[in-house]
């Protein structure tokens, strides 16, 4: 009911003040396990991709934010716990296994903000994520919340924001290329990225 609640709210804010739209709807997975890996430039990446979809999805929060009020409040709206700097192995281990009890998780491969707006490389750990849980990897990309909020800006600009979804990503070669360890999460981190990088808003008619 308080994600709902909550998810309703940031629908119509998005869609009113942003003209929230979604490109590619039909690629959404609303049922399994699913690891949601989208690009990252605005403290409005989550509530545009989370609105998205009509059932809940699991977020990733700092842990410093999970005090008072927000102790009781961010599990509700399914938000982990974890290290800002992606260390946390505890955290990991709860996204791994969240995916593989059918959950739907919203990743940031880059961990942090982009400084230009511009995709980057992926933290550690993303790729370990992947390998462990074998979950289908669902690239995004957000447009339009650089512009409308980006690290740089003191104020929000009502801009469109729009949410392009692929399909999800294939790893065959990958898988057939034999690699272990630290070389594997890599190669699943890059290729990752690379399907993030190479979405595209549609041309307009």
């Amino acid at each position: 009911m308080i994600y709902r609640f909550f998810r309703f709210l940031c629908w119509v804010v998005l869609k009113v003040g942003f003209k929230h739209k979604v490109v590619n709807r039909e690629n959404l997975i609303e049922d399994g396990p699913a690891l949601i890996a989208s690009n990252h430039v605005s403290f409005l990446d989550p509530p545009a991709v989370g609105v998205s979809f009509h059932n809940h999805i699991n977020y990733l929060a700092r842990k410093t934010l999970f005090k008072g009020f927000f102790a009781w409040l961010l599990p509700r709206l399914y938000s982990i716990p974890v290290d800002r700097d992606g260390s946390d192995m505890s955290s990991l281990k709860k996204i791994i296994s969240l995916l593989k009890g059918g959950e739907r998780v919203l990743l940031f491969p880059e961990g942090t903000r982009s400084d230009d707006g511009e995709v980057k490389s992926a933290e550690p750990g993303v790729g370990l994520v992947i390998a462990k849980s074998g979950a289908p990897v669902l690239p995004v990309r957000v447009f339009g919340a650089y512009e409308a909020l980006s690290r740089h800006h003191e104020k929000v600009k009502f801009v469109p924001i729009t949410v392009v979804v692929g399909e999800p990503v294939d790893f065959s070669e990958i898988e057939a290329q034999g690699l272990k360890g630290k070389a594997l999460y890599k190669a699943y981190a890059d290729k990752t990225m690379e399907a993030i990088a190479a979405l595209e808003l549609p041309e307009p008619r």
